[in-house]
C-alpha cells in the first residue's frame, strides 16, 4: 500500500486545484488513511461464491411507452392562443444571449 502523508495530500489538492489549509491537510491525511484501511479490508473479503448483483429492486422498466396521445394534443392555434408574442406560428420570446 502506498504511504499517504501530508505531502501526498498537498500534491493531490494542487492537482485538483483545491486550496487547503494546514489543518485541512492534517485532517485529510488522517481521513485518507482511514479510507484506504477500509478499502484494504474489503479487498481481503472473499467474494468468489457471491452471485453478481445487477439489479436489487426487482423493478422492470418503469418508463411508459413513448406513444402519442391525440386526446391530450393541442392544435397550433390552441398552443399559441395565450402567447404574448407570436410570429408565423411560433412563440416569440425575449433574447437572453447577447454578443
Amino acid at each position: 500500500m502506498a504511504t499517504i502523508d501530508q505531502n501526498t495530500i498537498k500534491h493531490v489538492a494542487q492537482l485538483a486545484n483545491i486550496p487547503i489549509t494546514p489543518s485541512e491537510t492534517e485532517s485529510l491525511t488522517h481521513d485518507f488513511i482511514k479510507t484506504l484501511e477500509v478499502v484494504n479490508q474489503l479487498q481481503k473479503i472473499s467474494v468468489q461464491d457471491v452471485t453478481t448483483t445487477h439489479q436489487v429492486t426487482n423493478l422492470k422498466n418503469v418508463l411508459r411507452d413513448d406513444e402519442i396521445n391525440h386526446a391530450k394534443m393541442l392544435t397550433q392555434e390552441q398552443a399559441l392562443a395565450n402567447a404574448k408574442n407570436t410570429h408565423q406560428g411560433y412563440f416569440v420570446v425575449p433574447r437572453i444571449l447577447t454578443k
